[in-house]
Protein backbone atom coordinates (compact mmCIF):
# COMPACT_ATOMS: atom_id res chain seq x y z
CA UNK A 1 0.00 0.00 0.00
CA UNK A 2 2.76 2.46 0.94
CA UNK A 3 4.85 1.80 -2.16
CA UNK A 4 1.81 2.00 -4.40
CA UNK A 5 0.92 5.37 -2.88
CA UNK A 6 4.53 6.55 -3.32
CA UNK A 7 4.51 5.59 -7.00
CA UNK A 8 1.22 7.41 -7.46
CA UNK A 9 2.35 10.54 -5.58
CA UNK A 10 5.78 11.01 -7.14
CA UNK A 11 4.68 12.25 -10.61
CA UNK A 12 2.47 14.87 -8.98
CA UNK A 13 5.45 16.30 -7.11
CA UNK A 14 7.71 16.77 -10.14
CA UNK A 15 6.51 20.34 -10.81
CA UNK A 16 7.18 21.12 -7.15
CA UNK A 17 10.66 19.62 -7.49
CA UNK A 18 11.35 21.93 -10.41
CA UNK A 19 10.30 24.98 -8.42
CA UNK A 20 11.89 23.98 -5.14
CA UNK A 21 15.20 23.19 -6.84
CA UNK A 22 15.59 26.87 -7.70
CA UNK A 23 13.86 28.28 -4.62
CA UNK A 24 15.76 26.15 -2.12
CA UNK A 25 19.02 26.77 -3.92
CA UNK A 26 18.40 30.52 -3.85
CA UNK A 27 17.49 30.37 -0.16
CA UNK A 28 20.68 28.51 0.73
CA UNK A 29 22.79 31.02 -1.22
CA UNK A 30 20.94 33.93 0.40
CA UNK A 31 21.62 32.54 3.88
CA UNK A 32 25.30 32.15 3.05
CA UNK A 33 25.49 35.71 1.73
CA UNK A 34 23.99 36.90 5.04
CA UNK A 35 26.88 35.29 6.91
CA UNK A 36 25.27 32.12 8.26
CA UNK A 37 27.05 28.72 8.33
CA UNK A 38 26.47 26.47 5.33
CA UNK A 39 24.39 24.01 7.39
CA UNK A 40 21.88 26.63 8.63
CA UNK A 41 19.64 26.57 5.51
CA UNK A 42 19.17 22.78 5.63
CA UNK A 43 18.51 22.78 9.38
CA UNK A 44 15.92 25.55 9.18
CA UNK A 45 14.27 23.92 6.17
CA UNK A 46 14.04 20.69 8.14
CA UNK A 47 12.54 22.05 11.37
CA UNK A 48 10.77 25.22 10.19
CA UNK A 49 9.85 24.53 6.54
CA UNK A 50 8.01 27.76 5.93
CA UNK A 51 9.08 28.75 2.42
CA UNK A 52 8.42 32.46 2.06
CA UNK A 53 8.79 32.99 5.82
CA UNK A 54 12.26 31.50 5.66
CA UNK A 55 13.19 34.18 3.15
CA UNK A 56 11.63 36.87 5.34
CA UNK A 57 13.46 35.49 8.39
CA UNK A 58 16.94 36.00 6.93
CA UNK A 59 17.17 39.67 8.01
CA UNK A 60 15.34 38.86 11.26
CA UNK A 61 17.98 36.33 12.27
CA UNK A 62 20.68 38.96 11.89
CA UNK A 63 18.76 41.81 13.54
CA UNK A 64 18.20 42.76 17.18
CA UNK A 65 16.02 40.37 19.19
CA UNK A 66 12.38 41.37 18.61
CA UNK A 67 9.99 38.49 19.39
CA UNK A 68 6.83 40.58 18.98
CA UNK A 69 7.89 41.85 15.57
CA UNK A 70 8.88 38.34 14.47
CA UNK A 71 5.54 36.96 15.66
CA UNK A 72 3.40 39.47 13.76
CA UNK A 73 5.53 39.20 10.63
CA UNK A 74 5.17 35.41 10.72
CA UNK A 75 1.42 35.75 11.25
CA UNK A 76 1.03 38.04 8.25
CA UNK A 77 3.25 36.00 5.96
CA UNK A 78 1.71 32.63 6.85
CA UNK A 79 -1.89 33.68 7.57
CA UNK A 80 -2.99 32.03 4.33
CA UNK A 81 -2.25 28.63 5.88
CA UNK A 82 -5.14 29.15 8.29
CA UNK A 83 -7.49 29.14 5.33
CA UNK A 84 -5.71 26.26 3.64
CA UNK A 85 -6.12 24.26 6.83
CA UNK A 86 -9.87 24.74 6.96
CA UNK A 87 -10.32 23.09 3.57
CA UNK A 88 -8.08 20.16 4.56
CA UNK A 89 -9.57 19.40 7.97
CA UNK A 90 -11.50 16.32 6.91
CA UNK A 91 -8.90 14.75 4.58
CA UNK A 92 -6.11 15.25 7.11
CA UNK A 93 -8.19 14.03 10.04
CA UNK A 94 -8.94 10.85 8.12
CA UNK A 95 -5.21 10.20 7.67
CA UNK A 96 -4.88 8.96 11.27
CA UNK A 97 -1.36 8.92 12.70
CA UNK A 98 -0.02 10.74 9.67
CA UNK A 99 -2.07 13.85 10.49
CA UNK A 100 0.53 15.70 12.64
CA UNK A 101 3.14 15.51 9.91
CA UNK A 102 0.65 16.45 7.20
CA UNK A 103 -0.26 19.58 9.18
CA UNK A 104 3.41 20.48 9.71
CA UNK A 105 4.40 19.90 6.09
CA UNK A 106 1.56 21.78 4.39
CA UNK A 107 3.17 24.31 2.10
CA UNK A 108 1.48 26.26 -0.70
CA UNK A 109 2.64 23.77 -3.30
CA UNK A 110 1.83 20.68 -1.22
CA UNK A 111 -1.63 22.06 -0.50
CA UNK A 112 -2.17 22.69 -4.19
CA UNK A 113 -1.32 19.07 -5.04
CA UNK A 114 -3.19 17.45 -2.15
CA UNK A 115 -6.35 19.47 -2.64
CA UNK A 116 -6.57 18.93 -6.39
CA UNK A 117 -4.95 15.57 -7.20
CA UNK A 118 -7.11 12.45 -7.09
CA UNK A 119 -5.23 9.26 -6.10
CA UNK A 120 -5.73 6.33 -8.49
CA UNK A 121 -8.24 3.69 -7.57
CA UNK A 122 -6.90 1.40 -4.86
CA UNK A 123 -4.46 4.01 -3.47
CA UNK A 124 -5.06 5.19 0.09
CA UNK A 125 -5.47 8.96 0.11
CA UNK A 126 -3.80 9.36 3.49
CA UNK A 127 -0.61 7.69 2.27
CA UNK A 128 -0.83 9.56 -1.02
CA UNK A 129 -0.92 12.91 0.79
CA UNK A 130 1.84 11.78 3.15
CA UNK A 131 4.21 10.97 0.30
CA UNK A 132 3.39 14.21 -1.51
CA UNK A 133 4.20 16.13 1.68
CA UNK A 134 7.37 14.18 2.46
CA UNK A 135 8.74 14.34 -1.07
CA UNK A 136 8.10 18.08 -1.29
CA UNK A 137 9.90 18.74 1.99
CA UNK A 138 12.77 16.50 0.92
CA UNK A 139 13.18 18.55 -2.26
CA UNK A 140 13.22 21.77 -0.24
CA UNK A 141 15.71 20.54 2.36
CA UNK A 142 18.04 19.04 -0.26
CA UNK A 143 18.00 22.19 -2.40
CA UNK A 144 18.58 24.40 0.65
CA UNK A 145 21.55 22.26 1.68
CA UNK A 146 23.01 22.44 -1.83
CA UNK A 147 22.50 26.21 -1.88
CA UNK A 148 24.27 26.55 1.45
CA UNK A 149 27.24 24.62 0.08
CA UNK A 150 27.35 26.48 -3.23
CA UNK A 151 27.07 29.80 -1.41
CA UNK A 152 30.50 29.18 0.08
CA UNK A 153 32.18 29.18 -3.32
CA UNK A 154 29.99 31.47 -5.44
CA UNK A 155 30.97 35.12 -5.66
CA UNK A 156 28.05 36.41 -7.75
CA UNK A 157 25.72 39.13 -6.47
CA UNK A 158 22.59 37.84 -4.70
CA UNK A 159 20.63 41.08 -5.04
CA UNK A 160 16.99 40.31 -5.93
CA UNK A 161 17.34 36.56 -5.46
CA UNK A 162 14.46 36.54 -2.97
CA UNK A 163 12.09 37.35 -5.86
CA UNK A 164 12.09 33.69 -6.89
CA UNK A 165 9.37 32.98 -4.28
CA UNK A 166 7.06 35.55 -5.87
CA UNK A 167 7.81 34.07 -9.28
CA UNK A 168 6.77 30.61 -8.06
CA UNK A 169 3.44 31.91 -6.73
CA UNK A 170 2.75 33.57 -10.08
CA UNK A 171 3.57 30.32 -11.88
CA UNK A 172 1.23 28.29 -9.65
CA UNK A 173 -1.56 30.82 -10.14
CA UNK A 174 -1.07 30.79 -13.91
CA UNK A 175 -1.12 27.00 -14.03
CA UNK A 176 -4.33 26.75 -12.03
CA UNK A 177 -5.94 29.49 -14.14
CA UNK A 178 -5.17 27.55 -17.32
CA UNK A 179 -6.39 24.23 -15.89
CA UNK A 180 -9.69 25.47 -14.42
CA UNK A 181 -12.50 26.78 -16.60
CA UNK A 182 -14.13 28.57 -13.64
CA UNK A 183 -12.14 31.74 -12.93
CA UNK A 184 -14.41 33.51 -10.45
CA UNK A 185 -12.52 32.33 -7.32
CA UNK A 186 -9.24 33.56 -8.79
CA UNK A 187 -10.79 36.90 -9.77
CA UNK A 188 -12.19 37.26 -6.25
CA UNK A 189 -8.71 36.72 -4.84
CA UNK A 190 -7.14 39.24 -7.20
CA UNK A 191 -9.87 41.84 -6.68
CA UNK A 192 -9.87 41.56 -2.89
CA UNK A 193 -6.08 41.77 -2.77
CA UNK A 194 -5.93 44.86 -4.99
CA UNK A 195 -8.69 46.55 -2.99
CA UNK A 196 -7.02 45.85 0.37
CA UNK A 197 -3.66 46.91 -1.01
CA UNK A 198 -5.15 50.27 -1.97
CA UNK A 199 -6.91 50.68 1.39
CA UNK A 200 -4.29 49.38 3.83
CA UNK A 201 -0.97 49.69 2.03
CA UNK A 202 1.67 47.11 1.12
CA UNK A 203 2.67 46.44 4.72
CA UNK A 204 -0.79 45.70 6.13
CA UNK A 205 -3.03 44.33 3.39
CA UNK A 206 -2.47 40.56 3.71
CA UNK A 207 -4.73 39.76 6.68
CA UNK A 208 -7.63 41.98 5.55
CA UNK A 209 -7.33 40.56 2.03
CA UNK A 210 -7.42 36.98 3.33
CA UNK A 211 -10.46 37.71 5.49
CA UNK A 212 -12.29 39.38 2.60
CA UNK A 213 -11.47 36.53 0.21
CA UNK A 214 -12.82 33.95 2.64
CA UNK A 215 -15.97 35.98 3.26
CA UNK A 216 -16.66 36.45 -0.45
CA UNK A 217 -16.00 32.79 -1.27
CA UNK A 218 -18.33 31.68 1.53
CA UNK A 219 -21.07 33.88 0.07
CA UNK A 220 -20.38 32.56 -3.42
CA UNK A 221 -20.00 28.92 -2.37
CA UNK A 222 -23.50 27.69 -3.30
CA UNK A 223 -23.13 29.02 -6.84
CA UNK A 224 -19.58 27.70 -7.18
CA UNK A 225 -20.65 24.27 -5.94
CA UNK A 226 -23.22 24.09 -8.71
CA UNK A 227 -20.56 24.96 -11.26
CA UNK A 228 -18.15 22.38 -9.81
CA UNK A 229 -15.55 25.02 -8.99
CA UNK A 230 -15.27 24.09 -5.35
CA UNK A 231 -14.00 20.57 -4.73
Amino acid sequence: MKRKALRAAFPHTLPVLTGYAFLGLAYGILMQSAGFPFWYPALISLVVYAGSMQYAAVPLLGAAFDPAGAFFLTLMVNARHLFYGVSMLEPYRAAGKKTPYLVFAMSDETFSVNVSACPPEGVDRGWFMFWVSLLDQFYWVAASALGGLLGRVLTVSTKGIEFVMTALFVTIFTGQWMEDREHRPALVGLGASVLCLALFGAGNFILPAMALIVLLLLVMRPALDKMGAVR
